[in-house]
């Protein structure tokens, strides 16, 4: 699975603005708002789901990364949203450390597979310390489709 077959492309930001846990949720949903992904209808719906699944545990999943991520019946297929913090943020991390990665995930609310293989894809990608640290070095939304592109031809 290419994490560009789901990442929209306009769904990208270099420098998200927000230093709340549920800003920073609001401000990548609202990028997939912009990017036609989500209807703007859904949006306090989506924000609802997502902070929900923030209430069982944090998406935080250390080393300066968060995944945060939904069902919802308010998408017909799985889609994603990227985003830099450059000051971090905190997001109740496993680790305690501040975020500066934020990959969000939304999915069908039937669909079990898509969403988990995504997930899993995601996961592995940050493992790598080297992908990590190029991704936190990307200065625009051009350098992060660059890299994010680049590891998906590795495939």
């Amino acid at each position: 699975m290419k994490i560009m077959d789901f990442l929209s492309k306009a769904a990208i930001q270099a420098d998200i603005k927000s230093t709340k846990k549920e800003d920073v949720i609001k401000e990548m949903v609202d990028l997939l708002i912009s990017a036609n992904e989500l209807d703007r209808s859904a949006r306090n719906k989506v924000i609802d789901a997502l902070m929900e699944r923030e209430s069982l545990g944090s998406t935080a999943i250390g080393q300066g990364i968060a995944i945060p991520h939904a069902k919802t019946d308010s998408v017909s297929k799985l889609v994603g949203a990227f985003a830099l913090s450059k000051k971090g943020v905190d997001f109740d991390s496993l680790d305690g450390e501040p975020v500066y990665i934020f990959f969000m995930l939304l999915a069908a609310q039937d669909s079990a597979g898509p969403h988990l293989k995504a997930l899993a894809r995601i996961s592995r990608l940050f493992k790598d310390k080297y992908f990590r640290d190029n991704l936190r070095n990307c200065v625009d939304e051009n350098a992060i489709i660059k890299v994010i592109s680049q590891e998906d031809d590795k495939i």
